[in-house]
């Protein structure tokens, strides 16, 4: 890779890919690799560093994450975070003990020694912590850096160029954690500022042409952020021999058929072919309530859709053959490729998406995923260099498959309907309070509780309807939302009035961890 590059070593935290977000906001191209992956993939990066994440791990423990110590003569710039710091001891020689005086939380830290890695922040540290083990014995060569109330903070071997810290500067609750890893990506790395959408734009433009040559490829529309920029990129490499394909899959918004189609031609000046797919779709999800098993459904029958539109798609080619259309274009990112697989070592799978867990093995079209190294924001940012209109690059992100995860229990016509109607509700109150390009995520979910209610004097036995609404950067973490209570009433007034079926509104104030954002 011509940029430079941060590798960052997962060991299963779930703030680990907040490090990788972190270093990207200095135009620094960080990836992240599992902690068990060989020391020539690492190698093969050309790292400008590394840096080993936290876990939940003890180094100690017999099943403890099986990196290669190798990783700590690699002779870049290494820097340990938490079970990162308790890695580089360990295996150094120096030793880690459970300790009498957990942290979690809010700690403060002071700077006992000059280093590199501290350069320019203030003595006294507001940091967080998150770890139950404590570094009892330093290894050879090794100094303390900082120290908490409680246990060593910060260590440095600058001559090895290894430097480890016990708190979490990734997380925004600790307040120089920002300049900490500036410090060690900018100065002690040495890496230029070269991540940049310009340069992204570019570099895949050209690897796509590179990989389609002079075939054609098929692109999975759903109007979203993600499947529009990653269809503009290609469109750009490739021109008219792209062809999007936007499936109705029974589960979209409401009226979202229609709208992506003038959308994406009119706007965005895409070739779009419609196929309207929703009775196929619900008829294969009837009877299906395990969220698992609704991705893969969806998935499935996802792919099996493209490949009957590919071959109609063949035949208007003068020379008949299959293989011009050999490539699907889908708009994965980062974050589903983390969650769908185990790409962070030991950490577990939250859930599989569609367009990533829920692929066929046998499927016959060949994958193109320009924005898989991507998180939200920076898609955003590459649309913004594109020219796309801010009303598709602003747009909430929307789950691969869609309504059907925000229903709770068995897919049914009669039941997208109802949640279709109550969602329109949601985003169109919150887009009357100036809410909308605030929150991250706003939509409604249909719960499978009935409960009592009173309606016109008479007696209701019907559904409950939740609303959620979080903040967040990347989608990695959120926070729920404190929605005005004007503007909650107003949703929850509009739905029980307006969508039959409905006798109850609830919020819910559940942040990301311990929750995930969508319900399944």
């Amino acid at each position: 890779m011509d940029t430079s590059t941060v590798v960052i070593l997962d060991f299963g935290s779930q703030y680990t890919q907040l490090i990788a977000r972190r270093i990207r906001e200095f135009n620094v191209f960080s990836v992240v690799l599992p902690c068990t992956v060989s020391l020539d993939r690492v190698k093969a990066l050309n790292p400008k560093g590394v840096i080993l994440s936290g876990g939940p791990s003890s180094v100690y423990d017999a099943d403890a994450p099986a990196a290669d110590p190798a990783v700590l003569a690699l002779g870049v710039p290494l820097l340990g975070i938490c079970y990162g710091l308790h890695f580089m001891v360990h295996h150094l020689g120096g030793k880690v003990v459970a300790s009498d005086h957990r942290e979690y939380g809010h700690a403060e830290v002071e700077i006992t020694a000059e280093s590199e890695l501290f350069r320019g922040l203030p003595r006294t540290l507001e940091v967080w912590m998150s770890h139950g083990d404590e570094t009892l014995a330093l290894p050879e060569g090794f100094r303390r850096t900082a120290e908490s109330a409680n246990a060593l903070a910060g260590i440095d071997d600058e001559s090895r160029r290894m430097w480890a810290v016990q708190f979490h500067p990734e997380v925004a609750h600790t307040r120089q954690g920002m300049e900490l890893l500036k410090n060690f990506c900018m100065d002690i790395c040495g890496c230029e500022a070269d991540w940049t959408p310009e340069h992204f734009i570019q570099t895949t433009v050209e690897r796509v042409r590179a990989q389609v040559g002079d075939g054609h490829a098929i692109c999975g529309l759903s109007g979203g952020v993600d499947s529009s920029v990653a269809a503009v990129l290609v469109a750009r490499a490739i021109g008219d021999r792209l062809t999007c394909i936007f499936v109705n899959n029974g589960v979209l918004r409401k009226d979202e058929f229609a709208k992506v189609q003038t959308t994406m031609r009119e706007q965005l000046g895409l070739n779009v072919v419609a196929v309207d797919a929703g009775e196929r779709f619900l008829t294969k999800l009837a009877g299906v309530t395990d969220p698992e098993r609704k991705r893969k459904v969806i998935g499935n029958e996802f792919i099996a859709v493209f490949d009957d539109e590919a071959k109609r798609i063949v035949d208007h080619f003068a020379a008949g053959d299959a293989k011009d259309v050999a490539w699907l274009v889908q708009g994965t990112l980062y974050p589903d490729v983390i969650e769908s697989s185990s790409v962070h070592g030991p950490s577990h799978t939250i859930k599989s998406h569609h367009n990533v867990g829920g692929l066929p093995e046998d499927m016959k079209l060949k994958l193109i995923e320009p924005l898989r190294d991507l998180f939200k924001d920076e898609v955003r940012r590459i649309g913004r260099d594109l020219g796309m209109p801010a009303e598709i690059i602003e747009r909430q992100p929307f789950p691969g498959p869609g309504l059907a995860v925000r229903i709770l229990g068995e897919v049914t016509a009669e039941r997208v309907a109802m949640l279709q109607e109550a969602d329109a509700i949601v985003v169109d109150e919150i887009k009357k309070a100036g809410l909308y390009r605030k929150v991250w995520q706003s939509f409604a979910v249909l719960l499978p509780v009935k409960s009592v209610g009173v309606m016109g004097d008479q007696r209701t036995y019907a559904n409950a309807c939740c609303v959620r609404a979080v903040e967040s950067e990347d989608g990695m973490t959120a926070d729920w939302a404190p929605l005005p209570y004007e503007v909650l009433r107003a949703i929850s007034s509009r739905i029980v009035s307006e969508v039959r079926g409905i006798n109850r509104v609830v919020y819910d104030i559940t942040s990301k961890p311990p929750g995930t954002i969508e319900w399944e």
